[in-house]
């Protein structure tokens, strides 16, 4: 019976990859044509399929993050097992930051995609008309700072606050603690561990019920990209968009090729898990909207739900690959346009200050961007030139997302492998 329901389990996930790539190919063909003018509708009503299902995968994450980390911690033995773990984490996010970071800044230098691009200056009328634009990230850039994201986004104030706004950090530390003070009651805590696996399982039930419409969220976000920015735009952008998607492929091979390093083969069972969250990720340019797919991937890999619930929110505010080497890749293009001729030392700290600015990106919207602006600043870089990448950072956040959720994947199942929690496929993960 239980072979039969994992054959299911297979299958269904088989087919809801294919259901989102087709969906993905009927929303570019669809959104062409409303941008060509041969159909006529009216696109916010299609794009608002797509809001609703995001704020739908929303509305699980922080009960998710909640029940199963909490469990996870008070099932992992106190606070010592969390600081290992956590310490065994943070050293692979920060190694993959550093690895993240360099790519960027080499492919920019290898492909010098901000020059000869066929860009023309930017007008005085441009600048003007993206001020109030600009003026939102500037105003971002002063709690962005790491200084400021130690303050503001790592202890909450009300729990209450922190779930109300998706504020995973806060989420995880509030966790942690209610878990090590649960763990350290003992049997008198289990009451309270059961109830709370019951709400674990009702959250991932409840994201298979909302999964069943993600082809139609991916095709009403495809379909309003295009249809707002037309196809010829990514001709247009062809050598920014070319050289930084190769720059990602190259980071996903290097994720690949550490995965395989420590899990061997099993980590193309991996990929074959995550697909589904990868495709889903790339089309809603959303690694949040992949969360609880991933979760799930996982549980089936055989990686310890101790260990998941615990290492995915922490690399959802700390591990986010794709959006760093979009950092530098898109600073330097800035500097490339304006002819700014940077020295490698002031790369090299370039680099080392988005190590640190990248780490307040957790809850705040349009995080690269405002990075970027940040970085713009401090290095007097035109801060204008964000204007240039504004109309395709749809397109370019959709591979950042989907960077993101393999990072966080592979990063998960390996963690698991240090702690010898990796169990075989289809296994029980809750141990």
């Amino acid at each position: 019976m239980t072979t039969i329901t994992e054959n299911n389990s297979a299958r269904g996930s088989a087919r809801l990859a294919l259901y989102i790539i087709i969906a993905m190919l009927l929303g570019i063909l669809f959104g062409y044509l409303v941008h060509q003018k041969a159909v006529n509708v009216d696109m916010s009503y299609i794009g608002l399929l797509s809001d609703l299902f995001l704020r739908a995968i929303k509305m699980i994450i922080a009960p998710l993050v909640f029940a199963t980390l909490t469990v996870g911690i008070a099932q992992m033995g106190g606070g010592a097992g969390v600081g290992r773990v956590g310490v065994k984490a943070l050293l692979w996010f920060v190694t993959a930051s550093i690895i993240s970071l360099f790519l960027g800044l080499l492919f920019a230098t290898l492909f010098h995609p901000g020059q000869d691009s066929g860009f023309s200056a930017l007008t005085a009328d441009q600048i003007a008309a993206g001020k109030s634009r600009l003026e939102d990230f500037t105003k971002g850039v002063h709690d962005a700072g790491f200084v400021a994201f130690v303050k503001s986004q790592i202890i909450p104030t009300s729990f209450v606050d922190a779930t109300a706004n998706n504020r995973l950090l806060q989420i995880v530390f509030f966790s942690v603690f209610f878990g090590i003070a649960l763990g350290s009651m003992e049997e008198k805590a289990h009451a309270m561990v059961a109830l709370l696996q019951q709400l674990s399982d009702a959250m991932i039930k409840m994201t298979g019920v909302v999964m069943k419409t993600a082809p139609i969220a991916v095709f009403a976000a495809i379909s309003s990209a295009v249809a707002d920015k037309g196809l010829g735009l990514l001709l247009t952008y062809g050598k920014f968009i070319g050289s930084f998607y190769i720059a990602l492929m190259v980071l996903w091979a290097l994720l690949v090729v550490a995965g395989y390093l420590f899990l061997g083969k099993r980590v193309f069972e991996l990929l074959t898990h995550i697909r589904e969250a990868f495709f889903l990720s790339f089309a809603t340019a959303s690694s949040e909207a992949a969360y609880p797919k991933i979760l799930e991937a996982l549980d089936k890999f055989g990686v310890s739900r101790k260990i998941s619930s615990f290492v995915m929110p922490l690399g959802y505010s700390f591990n986010l690959d794709g959006s760093m080497m979009y950092c530098t890749f898109a600073s330097l293009f800035i500097a490339q346009f304006y002819n700014i001729d940077l020295p490698i030392g002031t790369e090299i700290a370039m680099l080392f200050t988005l190590m640190l600015t990248s780490k307040g990106m957790a809850g705040i919207p349009a995080a690269s961007l405002v990075v970027i602006a940040g970085t713009l600043t401090q290095f007097n870089l035109p801060i204008e030139g964000m204007l240039l990448i504004l109309g395709v950072d749809r397109f370019l956040d959709m591979g950042r997302s989907a960077t993101n959720a393999v990072g966080n994947s592979i990063s998960s199942a390996v963690i698991a492998k240090w702690e010898d929690k990796l169990y075989p496929e289809n296994s029980t993960a809750q141990s």
